[in-house]
């Protein structure tokens, strides 16, 4: 019986360590297709930042004070370009209120794990919320097929 027991132990051990090491296996090579889904262009990254337009206390953040921020600090940081759409943005606050605040979005499209972007992004981000009184920046990062 003890020998009956422990023979079915290692059998279920076996079994195991098999669908472990299968499942090992099929996500490896789910990995490595995901890196490779392109059917045109290449895999890079993307930034969508999101800026408020409003401050708690003083005036709304002109279109020239942006369009300076825009000249000044994101395009010298990214050359290669960058797309910029206006925003309005909508939320119910802890009174039961709606609160709506005008926005802009930065779309940034960079190679991939490039660690000076995502430096340059925050840095941006840092700017930003100290240069015109913001609690935040809101980022949105993903993994598109770019081609040009």
């Amino acid at each position: 019986m003890k020998l009956l027991v422990s023979r079915s132990l290692k059998i279920g051990f076996l079994c195991l360590s098999l669908i472990t090491l299968a499942g090992c296996a099929q996500h490896s090579t789910s990995h490595h297709q995901a890196q490779s889904v392109c059917e045109q262009g290449d895999l890079m990254s993307q930034t969508t930042l999101y800026f408020g337009m409003s401050r708690a206390d003083g005036p709304n953040i002109t279109q020239a004070q942006w369009q300076h921020f825009v000249n000044s600090e994101v395009t010298p940081r990214f050359r290669d370009g960058l797309t910029v759409f206006r925003g309005q943005g909508q939320w119910l606050g802890a009174n039961g209120k709606i609160a709506r605040e005008h926005s802009r979005a930065l779309v940034l499209i960079y190679p991939r794990r490039d660690k000076a972007s995502n430096a340059k992004i925050e840095k941006l981000r840092q700017l930003y919320m100290h240069q015109f009184q913001q609690e935040s920046v809101m980022r949105v990062d993903s993994t598109p097929c770019v081609s040009f």
